[in-house]
C-alpha cells in the first residue's frame, strides 16, 4: 500500500487499508426519557449539544439524577471517544449534520442519547485521533453522502454502512506522532476561538456601557459632551428610501449572505434574473437591518464600492449622522428587545419597516457618535482579524490532512 506525501522522516514503511468496522468497536446512544430529565445532575449529551467541533458549554442542558448513574453506566462518554451523529441534516459544515464526528476531549462529559454512536479503538494497537482525523477528510463526507438516506432535513446512517468506511493503519507510534501533531494545531484553533469569544463578549460589554451612558466620551478639548436626546428610528435615518432605476446587472444581497455582520455569499445576477425582492438599491454608509428573526443580528454595514442591490428582507437603513454608530445603535439590546415585541409569527418572527422605524433610539451630538462608532469599530477590527487567523488555520490543517493521509 503506498505512503502519504507529508510524512515525519523517521517513517518510511508503506501504511496498510484498513476499515472503519476493523479499527473500531461501538456503543449506540440510549432513549433517555423525557420524565427522568431533572435540572442538575449527570448530562444527557444529544444531537443538538454538539457544535462544530465539540461539544457545546452554553447550550440548554438536561440531566438524569447522579444517583442513577451506574443504572447507565454502557453509555458513559469517555476521553478520547469519537461520537457519531446517526441522524441528522443533509451532510455538511453544519451542527446539525449527519454523520458529523467529534472528538472528546475529556471525561465526564455526561451520557450519550438516542441518535448518537460513541466509536473507541478495538485495542491498543489503534490511535483514537488517527481514526478522528480521517473522518474529517473528504472522502469521508463523500462516503456519508453515499450512505445518508432521506430527505434534507432528516437523514439517516446506519452501523453497517459506516463501519465499511475505508481508513488506513500505520504502526502504532507513527499514528501518535499523527494525532499529537494536529492535536496541537487543533489547540492552537482553539486558543484563536476563545480569544475571538473572549473580544466579542468584551464588545457586548463595552457596547451595553456606553449606550446606557454608564461610559461618556468627552470631546477633543477635554468638555463633557451634552445629554443625549430620544427619538424614533425615523427621526434620524430614512427608511427605505425609494430607489432609482436598477442596474443592467449587479451583486444581490439576501438573508443568506450576511451572518453576524459579514458579507459572505456574492452573487452576480442580471436584472432580468433577479428575484422580485431585489429591490434595496445600495450607496456608501447604507444599514442592512434584517427583519426576519433578527434576533439573529444578521445585519450588515455596507461600505462597498460597485452595484449592489439588497433583498426587501432587509430594512435600508440611510442616515446624515454616523452611519456607523446608527449600525451599532440597531445591536443594543433594548433596541433589540423592543424590535422583538413588535415581531408578529412565532417560526419566523418578522418586523415591519413602520414598526421598526417608530422605535425609539438615545442620540448622542454627532462628535460623540464618531467617537463611540471608532472605538467600536476598532474592536471589530480585532476581531475579524482574529477570525480570519482562525479560518487561515483550519485550512492549514486542511491541507495537512488531505496529505498526511494516504
Amino acid at each position: 500500500m503506498a505512503a502519504p506525501k507529508l510524512r515525519f522522516k523517521e517513517f518510511d514503511a508503506n501504511w496498510s487499508l484498513s476499515s472503519l468496522g476493523k479499527m473500531t468497536t461501538y456503543f449506540k446512544g440510549y432513549a433517555f426519557k423525557s420524565e427522568s430529565y431533572k435540572d442538575s445532575g449527570i448530562r444527557v449529551i444529544r444531537v443538538s449539544d454538539l457544535g462544530r467541533e465539540s461539544i457545546k458549554t452554553d447550550n440548554d442542558s438536561i440531566y438524569i439524577e447522579a444517583n442513577n448513574a451506574s443504572a447507565y453506566e454502557n453509555w458513559i462518554i469517555k476521553k478520547d471517544d469519537i461520537i457519531i451523529t446517526t441522524v441528522g441534516s443533509k451532510p455538511h459544515l453544519v451542527d446539525s449534520a449527519v454523520g458529523r464526528p467529534i472528538y472528546v476531549k475529556n471525561n465526564n462529559e455526561g451520557l450519550l442519547n438516542q441518535n448518537l454512536l460513541v466509536l473507541r479503538p478495538i485495542d491498543e494497537t489503534v490511535d483514537s485521533y488517527f481514526i478522528y482525523a480521517q473522518l474529517l477528510d473528504k472522502k469521508y463526507l463523500t462516503h456519508i453522502e453515499l450512505i445518508q438516506r432521506g430527505n434534507a432535513n432528516q437523514s439517516n446512517i446506519t452501523v453497517k454502512d459506516l463501519q465499511d468506511f475505508e481508513t488506513y493503519i500505520t504502526s502504532k507510534k507513527e499514528q501518535t506522532k499523527i494525532a499529537s501533531f494536529l492535536s496541537a494545531v487543533d489547540e492552537k484553533i482553539s486558543q484563536l476561538t476563545q480569544k475571538h469569544e473572549l473580544l466579542s463578549q468584551y464588545k457586548q460589554g463595552m457596547m451595553q456601557k456606553l449606550f446606557s451612558q454608564q461610559i461618556r466620551f468627552k470631546a477633543d478639548d477635554g468638555s463633557e459632551f451634552g445629554e443625549w436626546e430620544e427619538k424614533e428610528l425615523k427621526e434620524v435615518a430614512e427608511i427605505n428610501p425609494k430607489a432609482k432605476k436598477l442596474p443592467a446587472n449587479f451583486i444581490y444581497i439576501d438573508l443568506e449572505s450576511v451572518e453576524k455582520g459579514q458579507l459572505l455569499l456574492h452573487k452576480n445576477i442580471e436584472l432580468q434574473d433577479a428575484p422580485s425582492r431585489a429591490q434595496r438599491l445600495l450607496a456608501k454608509g447604507d444599514v442592512l437591518f434584517q427583519m426576519v428573526r433578527p434576533y439573529q443580528q444578521n445585519n450588515y454595514y455596507f461600505n462597498l464600492s460597485g452595484e449592489y442591490v439588497a433583498s426587501t428582507g432587509y430594512a435600508q437603513i440611510r442616515t446624515k449622522l454616523d452611519s456607523k454608530f446608527i449600525y451599532y445603535a440597531l445591536h443594543e439590546k433594548t433596541f433589540l428587545d423592543e424590535v422583538m415585541n413588535r415581531c408578529t409569527g412565532t417560526s419566523y418572527p418578522a418586523i415591519n419597516s413602520s414598526d421598526l422605524s417608530s422605535i425609539e433610539m438615545f442620540v448622542p451630538c454627532l462628535e460623540e457618535q464618531t467617537k463611540i462608532a471608532n472605538f467600536l469599530s476598532a474592536i471589530d477590527q480585532k476581531i475579524e482579524v482574529v477570525a480570519e487567523q482562525i479560518e487561515q488555520a483550519k485550512q492549514w490543517k486542511k491541507g495537512l490532512l488531505q496529505q498526511m493521509f494516504v
